[in-house]
């Protein structure tokens, strides 16, 4: 049986515009702070790229310590596999984030096609893995135990009821 560990990183970006005038131009400059939430660590950037070297390291660091007791080898293939999604963001990532400050309505509406396609998706996923022939039918237990909850359920709608009935002779 293969031992399953589960590591947790999460990072906060703060991002501030500055918006200034320069030789009689207007310019833009875009500044942010990266905190990992896990040990309070920050660093601030200018250049996203150092952000993504941030979270690159800091999830490197929680792999390396995840594997520690494994192979050399093994530690190796687990750490490339580890950091191989974060090697595409930090190529792609950049260029994303510009055109998101370019055009931010442009990319929202990318974004929620994305979250939309993983809901559709999701949902896919879910009615294929329920087979409601492998339910199991309620017990004795279950019947008894909804059956007190609905006379419960009764009794409170009752005494509510009662409260109503006097509040309204009150008036």
């Amino acid at each position: 049986m293969t031992k399953k560990q589960d590591q947790i990183a999460s990072f906060m970006v703060r991002f501030n515009q500055r918006i200034f005038e320069e030789n009689g131009e207007s310019s833009v400059q875009w500044r942010g702070k990266i905190s990992h939430i896990q040990d309070g660590e920050e660093e601030r950037f200018t250049d996203f790229n150092k952000a993504l070297s941030f979270m690159q390291k800091k999830l490197s660091e929680l792999t390396e310590e995840a594997v520690k007791h494994e192979t050399s080898e093994k530690q190796e293939n687990i750490l490339d596999k580890s950091l191989s999604m974060w090697r595409t963001i930090k190529h792609v990532g950049p260029k994303i984030l510009k055109d998101t400050l370019k055009d931010p309505k442009k990319q929202l509406g990318h974004l929620q096609d994305e979250i939309q396609e993983k809901i559709n998706t999701f949902g896919e996923e879910i009615s294929e893995k329920v087979h409601i022939n492998e339910w199991r039918n309620a017990s004795r237990s279950d019947f008894n135990k909804i059956q007190n909850q609905i006379n419960d359920l009764a009794s409170e709608i009752k005494k509510v009821s009662i409260k109503i009935d006097s509040l309204n002779k009150k008036k």
